[in-house]
């Protein structure tokens, strides 16, 4: 019999270095995309389950908590990505002309855990731009992205580019853009993500002669800018494999040349989120960590479903990921403070209020607890000196 106090499985309290540690990093990331002139939105934790499902797709649904409302009867969702109640923020409340630049932090919750490892209830940081169908909007994204990470203090970035009208360029310019029926398309995506050229040929295998070879090929274009050279050469020409090819190139030299001490290369093959991203995507990976810590792109078609059918590239990351990886990396140092005794003194309790309005942590030593060890780095201490209370180091 379990406990009553064990909490479920891939849920976890957040103690306090972690809670400190994830504060720093929530403050990092909104003051980086505050100084990029993104606004800070707060959609609900729940919504109506038709709104909150809004065009998302099938992988999205599964991994929604749903509930009834004891107030209307409805069914309401938990939410498990906010990008789709932003678009509708955008759509619908805002409601603006041109750019429109959102940002958002807040907890999201899964009906299964994304990996062996991962939380079900991720704290998940996003920035989405809006109004802009030019590539110029894709690369501030990815720059703000990049420059968010730095400023957190992770370390070996590499950003993989791709772009999912590459698929379909390429079956439109071998001609069976028609042939796929949904369910083949799908298990065709699944192997295309797994490298996983055997069963591509083998899915294929119904389809003109060739077909299959190609997409198989599709599974070794990663690394560098050898990979574009070798897709113009292999895949058939289209114009939108022609499109991506071109931005990919460009998009790959902006951001080397603004950061030169982060690896971009180029994963063709990596199409997670085809039904979700219309263009360009994004994975950035750093080192100590197997998976990726933050995927983005661009979704121009989120907010159709909304009725308002807007540009839109973006992207978001689990914060808790992030902390996990910095702890990984070293301990977060410990905060000074200043040490404290306790009385009714009115001019130590005076001068305790003015230490903390300056910012300095303050930490009083009740009665009885004198000797016990603080978390925090008591390295100062608050005592008594012809009649003032000064500050000295202990």
């Amino acid at each position: 019999m379990s406990s009553a106090w064990l909490l479920p499985e891939h849920i976890a309290d957040v103690l306090p270095a972690q809670a400190r540690r994830l504060e720093e990093l929530r403050r990092v990331w909104l003051d980086a995309s505050r100084a990029c002139g993104y606004e800070l939105v707060m959609p609900p934790l729940l919504e109506h389950i038709e709104s909150l499902l809004s065009g998302t797709g099938h992988a999205l649904d599964l991994k929604t908590f749903k509930l009834v409302d004891q107030l209307s009867g409805r069914t309401l969702g938990i939410r498990a990505d906010s990008t789709p109640q932003v678009a509708r923020i955008d759509a619908h409340l805002l409601n603006r002309p041109g750019v429109t630049r959102l940002c958002y932090c807040g907890p999201v919750l899964h009906t299964r855990p994304a990996g062996p490892h991962a939380s079900r209830e991720p704290l998940q940081f996003g920035a989405e731009l809006f109004g802009h169908a030019g590539i110029e909007a894709d690369l501030e994204v990815q720059e703000l992205a990049l420059e968010g990470l730095k400023a957190t203090g992770v370390s070996g970035l590499v950003c993989d580019l791709a772009d999912v009208r590459l698929l379909d360029g390429v079956l439109a310019g071998l001609g069976v853009a028609d042939q796929l029926s949904v369910a083949l398309k799908s298990e065709l995506l699944i192997a295309l993500a797994a490298k996983d050229a055997a069963t591509i040929r083998e899915l294929l295998s119904v389809l003109p002669s060739g077909v299959g070879e190609t997409l198989a090929a599709l599974t070794t274009m990663y690394g560098g800018d050898e990979v574009l050279v070798r897709a113009r050469s292999i895949l058939p020409a289209h114009p939108l494999v022609e499109q991506a090819l071109t931005e990919l190139a460009w998009l790959a030299a902006q951001l080397r040349a603004a950061h030169p001490e982060v690896r971009i290369g180029f994963d063709l093959s990596d199409l997670s989120g085809y039904a979700y991203y219309s263009g360009s995507r994004f994975a950035v990976y750093a080192q100590g960590c197997s998976h990726a810590v933050l995927r983005g792109g661009r979704y121009d078609e989120v907010g159709a479903i909304f009725g308002r059918r807007r540009p839109a590239v973006g992207f978001s990351l689990d914060l808790k990921v992030v902390a996990e990886l910095l702890a990984g990396q070293s301990d977060a140092p410990v905060e000074d403070a200043i040490r404290a005794p306790w009385a009714q003194d009115a001019s130590l309790r005076q001068a305790i209020r003015q230490l903390r309005q300056q910012g300095l942590t303050v930490v009083s030593v009740l009665p009885g607890h004198e000797e016990e060890v603080q978390v925090f780095n008591c390295n100062r201490e608050l005592v008594q000196v012809d009649g003032q209370w000064t500050v000295r180091a202990r």
